[in-house]
């Protein structure tokens, strides 16, 4: 008996590294896809920093130049891309936070509210996200025209309010992570179906709204089709202003490369300060759940 203890006593210590393997090649994929998802952006910046001339050089170059804020003074000079950044964040900010408040209004209201016509209410509302935008477009911007809003935010803001992809989102969310008794509890403590958004639902759909929060900024910070029709040059998003430093006779790369790397540091920045915060929510609301 004694010797049978002693090898299962040596046994343990195997078990217990025997994972390590499949989380070393696990780190080292997720390390090899950041670097590769990276070169990009690095060489964005180091086309930025230097003159067209270094685009013809064999090899190319690795390192960032000296002329960078040379560059980003000519794209200010040739568009205005101070109030394109202003308008970007103005816009995506605000649709982001409209989003994740009614989206998770909504979703609540479709995950545990019981009312007359509610499954057919959710079908529709998914089924829109089949309908292409472009099919929109034109009586969109009818619409804008007859409200004179046209070359304005609020063409860009009011029409991306609330999105069909986050009310499903959160609709699926708040149906597994909301329990039904926590509900029935806070009515039973004399909680109206407002005050149980506002102190209940709300906190438990945290995690899931931060996430929407980032993917609607970042699909607002990136449009490009409808700011195109509905704004004008001189009041533009990061996105429009950018077009125009690429309409020119002769393609000027490093200029286009320069808005390019401007125009994503504020993702970079965003997600840089935000990304701990919603993945730790996100392993949060998992283990409440």
């Amino acid at each position: 008996m004694t010797g049978m203890t002693a090898n299962r006593a040596k046994a343990r210590p195997a078990r217990r590294g025997a994972p390590g393997a499949p989380r070393r090649l696990i780190y080292l994929s997720l390390t090899a896809v950041a670097f590769f998802s990276a070169i990009p952006l690095y060489y964005s910046v180091v086309v930025a920093s230097r003159d067209n001339a270094a685009l013809a050089e064999v090899p190319p170059p690795l390192v960032p130049g000296g002329n960078f804020f040379a560059n980003v003074a000519r794209v200010f000079d040739t568009v205005p891309f101070g109030l394109a950044l202003a308008n970007s964040v103005l816009v995506s900010g605000s649709i982001a936070l409209s989003v994740m408040f009614f989206s998770t209004l909504a979703g609540f209201a479709f995950a545990k509210l019981r009312f007359r016509g509610r499954n057919a209410l959710l079908l529709l509302t998914v089924a829109t996200m089949m309908v292409p935008t472009q099919l929109g477009i034109i009586p969109l911007y009818m619409l804008m025209v007859k409200l004179e809003w046209t070359g304005t935010m609020y063409a860009l803001i009011v029409p991306a309010m609330v999105s069909a992809f986050g009310v499903f989102f959160m609709t699926q969310y708040l149906s597994r992570a909301l329990p039904t008794e926590l509900l029935e509890a806070g009515r039973v403590d004399g909680c109206t179906t407002w005050g149980l958004f506002w102190h209940v639902v709300v906190p438990v759909a945290r995690p899931a709204a931060a996430v929407l929060g980032m993917l609607t900024f970042m699909s607002a910070w990136n449009d490009y089709f409808w700011p195109l029709v509905v704004l004008t040059p001189e009041n533009p998003t990061v996105q429009v202003a950018l077009s125009t430093l690429a309409a020119g006779y002769v393609n000027d790369y490093v200029l286009g490369l320069t808005g390019t790397a401007l125009g994503t540091l504020p993702l970079v920045i965003v997600f840089g300060l935000l990304g701990k915060q919603i993945i730790g929510g996100i392993m949060q609301g998992a283990v409440k759940g």
